[in-house]
């Protein structure tokens, strides 16, 4: 399975572009569409979209393979999306060891979306525009905006 146009929007509308490198919330050296720089890597002229697009298009196809080897259930294709968008913004390392991937490969589908809405922090701080993210990933997995009467 492959992130689809919409999921792909959503990434790129959500980490923005940026041609020059900057320090993402959590400090990490950043650039284009939200690629941390690897060691050893830098662009100290800065890099154009076409370039970000080429390096997003790597980094995305290793947010697809993690999404791929982590999910034991089949997924629809806007769960597959959000969980894309969710694995490249916050690492595989974090969805291994959370309750929304127990709950989805539970069949806990419902839930599992649910869990989403709670990774709206860096840190201790709760940040609007992961708030946005995590409702739009909410609604690419359900077909849905968030109800109202869940706390967001």
């Amino acid at each position: 399975m492959q992130l689809s146009a919409a999921g792909l929007a959503l990434l790129k509308q959500s980490e923005g572009f940026r041609s020059s490198t900057y320090l993402d919330v959590a400090g990490i050296p950043t650039i284009g569409y939200g690629h941390k720089l690897l060691p050893g890597e830098s662009y100290p002229n800065g890099i154009a979209e076409a370039q970000a697009t080429l390096i997003l298009s790597r980094d995305v196809a290793l947010s697809e393979g993690a999404v791929s080897r982590l999910a034991r259930i089949p997924l629809t294709q806007g769960q597959f999306d959000a969980l894309v968008d969710f694995v490249f913004n916050l690492g595989q390392g974090r969805l291994v060891s959370s309750t929304l991937l127990k709950d989805l490969n539970a069949g806990q589908s419902d839930a599992a979306a649910l869990q989403l809405l709670q990774w709206d922090h860096a840190g201790a701080k709760e940040l609007t525009a992961l708030k946005t993210r995590r409702a739009a990933e909410y609604e690419l997995w359900t077909g849905h905006t968030v109800p109202s009467t869940v706390k967001q």
